[in-house]
């Protein structure tokens, strides 16, 4: 996928709208995928983007998070920790498909299907120039914020 043009596709969003990715053309745009609202990876993963989401605006970028959590769950998360940008609903798994990012994982000694922690940066006309796999929470926002800006 890296140098190519990602596939519009659309999803509910907070807020009561729907994200197209074509219409976030002309502006570079942050996909995080992460596994689920209100569990402390996520949250502390959505609270450093939230923090530096001025510094994306400033570099002309948008941040977006998917996960497979309901528009509902996705409201609630969001005005608990003031989370300035969409967050966007794939229950189906369709994006999360065309991403790659759901895995096998170990919870608990228990095998079970969810997201692995993934970040792709997409520049102004929608190519993927960077993808970040089962990253980990802590200062990853940061490490991204640096890539958009080579942007």
């Amino acid at each position: 996928m890296l140098g190519q043009v990602i596939d519009d596709f659309e999803l509910p969003a907070t807020g009561g709208t729907t994200f197209r990715l074509s219409a976030a053309r002309g502006k570079s745009l942050v996909i995080y995928f992460y596994p689920k609202d209100n569990t402390p990876g996520c949250t502390a993963e959505s609270q450093q983007f939230r923090d530096l989401y001025p510094d994306f605006r400033e570099a002309g970028c948008e941040v977006v998070g998917i996960s497979r959590d309901s528009i509902s769950s996705h409201e609630k998360f969001k005005a608990r920790f003031t989370l300035p940008f969409a967050l966007l609903s794939d229950q189906e798994e369709a994006i999360c498909s065309q991403f790659g990012v759901i895995k096998q994982k170990n919870l608990y000694g228990k095998q079970v299907r969810g997201i692995e922690r993934s970040t792709f940066a997409l520049d102004p006309h929608g190519t993927l120039r960077r993808e970040w796999r089962g990253v980990k929470a802590d200062g990853h926002a940061r490490e991204v914020l640096q890539f958009v800006q080579t942007l």
